[in-house]
C-alpha cells in the first residue's frame, strides 16, 4: 500500500500538488472568513437598521468575496485569469442586455436600503396588495397576504410605487363611517358612540375618540366615528367596536337606514322602494 502511495507522489509534480493545496487553502479559509465577515456585517446592520437591510448587506459582502476568492484560487492553479476575465467580460456584455431589469432591481434595492420605508415583519400596502414583509432580497421583496399567499414584488416596482406601512407607528386610528336617519337627534348618536368607546378597554383615552359630522345624504345624516387603538390590535378592535355600536344603537333605538331607490310602477301606481343590494351584502 505504501509503495502505491509513493508511486502516486512521484507521478504528481511537486509544484502541481503544492498549487492545489494552496488553492484549496485560499478557497476554504477565505470562504470561511468571508462568511464570518458577511455574517457579522449582517448582524451589525440588523441591530441598527433592521433585519431586511442586514440580510441585504450580508449578501452584498458575501457574493463579491466568493468571486474574488474563486479568481484567486484559479490563478494559483496556473490558469491565466485575464483570459477568463476577458471571456467573462464578453459573456457579461451579452448577459447584460438580458439582465438590465435585474440590475435595475439591485440598484432600487440599494435605494430602499438607504430609505428604509419598511422592515421584515411590517405590514405594508403596495398598490392593491397588502401583506406582511417576510423577506427582502437583492431583486425583490416578498409579502405574505392575509389569505396566506406569497407575493413577490420587484424592487424597481417598489421604488416607483406608493408604499403604505400600516405598522410603522405604535397606534392607529379606526375610522367608522355611520349613517343615521335625518330625524335622529345627532347629539344622542354622539353620546352613544362615545359611551361605546369608553366601555371598550382597548380603545385609547389619548388620543381621545373623535366624532365628525360629515353632512346630509340622500338616506340620512353621515357621521364618522374615530377611535385610537394599539396597532397590533387594529383588525380585532375594528370588528369588535362595530359590533358594539350595533348593539348600543339597538338599545338606544337609533336606526341605521339603507339606501333606497324609488321605482315607478309599470301602470303608473305608487313608487316601489328598492333597497340597494350593495348596502345589505
Amino acid at each position: 500500500m505504501g509503495e502505491i502511495v509513493q508511486r502516486l507522489r512521484d507521478a504528481i509534480p511537486t509544484t502541481v500538488a503544492e498549487n492545489w493545496v494552496q488553492a484549496m487553502t485560499i478557497l476554504i479559509v477565505g470562504l470561511l472568513l468571508s462568511w464570518l465577515v458577511a455574517r457579522l456585517a449582517g448582524v451589525l446592520t440588523s441591530a441598527r437598521l433592521g433585519e431586511g437591510p442586514g440580510t441585504l448587506v450580508s449578501r452584498l459582502v458575501w457574493y463579491p468575496a466568493v468571486l474574488l476568492l474563486t479568481s484567486s484560487a484559479v490563478s494559483t492553479l496556473g490558469f491565466d485569469v485575464s483570459l477568463l476575465l476577458g471571456a467573462a467580460g464578453v459573456l457579461t456584455v451579452g448577459v447584460g442586455f438580458a439582465a438590465q431589469t435585474s440590475a435595475a432591481n439591485v440598484i432600487s434595492g440599494l435605494f430602499l436600503l438607504g430609505e428604509r420605508p419598511f422592515d421584515v415583519g411590517d405590514l405594508v400596502r403596495v398598490g392593491d396588495t397588502t401583506g406582511e414583509v417576510v423577506a427582502t432580497d437583492l431583486l425583490s421583496v416578498k409579502l405574505c397576504t392575509f389569505d396566506n399567499l406569497l407575493v413577490r414584488i420587484p424592487n424597481e416596482v417598489l421604488l416607483k410605487s406608493q408604499i403604505t406601512n400600516l405598522t410603522h407607528f405604535d397606534v392607529r386610528r379606526i375610522d367608522i363611517p355611520i349613517r343615521v336617519p335625518n330625524h335622529q337627534d345627532i347629539s344622542a348618536v354622539q353620546s352613544t358612540l362615545l359611551e361605546v368607546a369608553e366601555r371598550n378597554s382597548r380603545c385609547l383615552d389619548e388620543p381621545a375618540p373623535l366624532f365628525i359630522f360629515q353632512g346630509f345624504g340622500q338616506s340620512g345624516q353621515n357621521v364618522t366615528f374615530c377611535v385610537w387603538v394599539s396597532t397590533p390590535k387594529y383588525l380585532e378592535v375594528r370588528s369588535e367596536v362595530q359590533a358594539e355600536i350595533k348593539v348600543a344603537f339597538d338599545e338606544a333605538g337609533i336606526e341605521i337606514p339603507y339606501d333606497q331607490l324609488m321605482i315607478q310602477g309599470a301602470k303608473g301606481g305608487h313608487p316601489i322602494p328598492f333597497i340597494n343590494s350593495s348596502e345589505t351584502s
